[in-house]
């Protein structure tokens, strides 16, 4: 009898751990990533790309260059502009001062000043901006446009990656959606990642949504769950598109 209820114990024991294994198996997700696009303002040619895929990258540093003849030859034009408009503009000031000239003629040379001094500024803008600089600090993830190719305005040449622009995507069901808060922590675990990987969660979805078929569950994908994103603690340990576990700290997936 002894032996017997033993047995049955044991039994119930490996029932409940079992229990309890699917019950904590986790929320399946993936890693993604919100990239920096660097694009240029006016179509031209990559004459320079300063940087390969995968090099790691500081905040200024060149990144490529377009080809400039336009823009340069723009700003030999209204510098052309604004010499005549300053010697328009002593002109006038001359005539002012001895009493042969008007105010309104004046008035008009330092308005046409103004104007030739603003284009100016913007044409040397417009110049500078060929050469293109690392707006944040991460690692170049991909370059969409090689030396020599001609890229369109507002199309990006590269993209860039911050450590910190790493993020996680799981979708958690309705009735365990009330043991989550922006704030709470949550441990993850992936293929080959280490065993102390955490993230926090900085956004909850306020509508439901049937669940995607990348979780990879026929019996889920009837029901309604709720996208979930969280910050990894060290983003250096994941990759984009690794799928990866999400389980709650122990203190929250013992709470009934």
């Amino acid at each position: 009898m002894t032996i017997l209820r033993i047995a049955l114990l044991s039994l119930l024991g490996l029932l409940v751990a079992a229990c309890e294994q699917k019950k904590d198996a986790g929320f399946q997700g993936w890693v993604e990533a919100d990239l920096i696009f660097v694009s240029p303002d006016e179509p031209g040619r990559v004459v320079r790309l300063a940087v390969r895929e995968g090099d790691e990258v500081t905040a200024g540093q060149l990144l490529y260059t377009l080809d400039d003849d336009l823009q340069q030859a723009d700003l030999n034009q209204t510098n052309a502009s604004l010499a005549n408009a300053r010697q328009t503009y002593d002109r006038a000031q001359a005539l002012s001062k001895t009493g042969s000239g008007t105010q309104a003629s004046l008035d008009s040379a330092v308005s046409a000043l103004r104007i030739a001094e603003a284009r100016v500024n913007t044409s040397q803008t417009r110049l500078a901006r060929r050469s293109a600089y690392a707006p944040v600090a991460g690692s170049v993830q991909q370059i969409y446009f090689r030396e020599g190719e001609m890229t369109p305005a507002q199309k990006p040449v590269l993209s860039i990656l911050p450590p910190g622009n790493m993020k996680l995507r799981f979708f958690v069901p309705e009735g365990e959606l009330p043991k989550l808060k922006i704030g709470d922590d949550v441990r993850v675990t992936c293929d080959g990642c280490a065993g102390d990987l955490t993230a926090k969660i900085y956004f909850i979805a306020t509508t439901a949504e049937y669940t995607p078929p990348v979780i990879y569950s026929m019996e889920e994908r009837a029901k309604l769950v709720f996208l979930i994103q969280a910050r990894p603690s060290r983003p250096d340990s994941l990759r984009v598109g690794q799928p990866i576990t999400v389980t709650l700290p122990q203190t929250l997936s013992s709470v009934k």
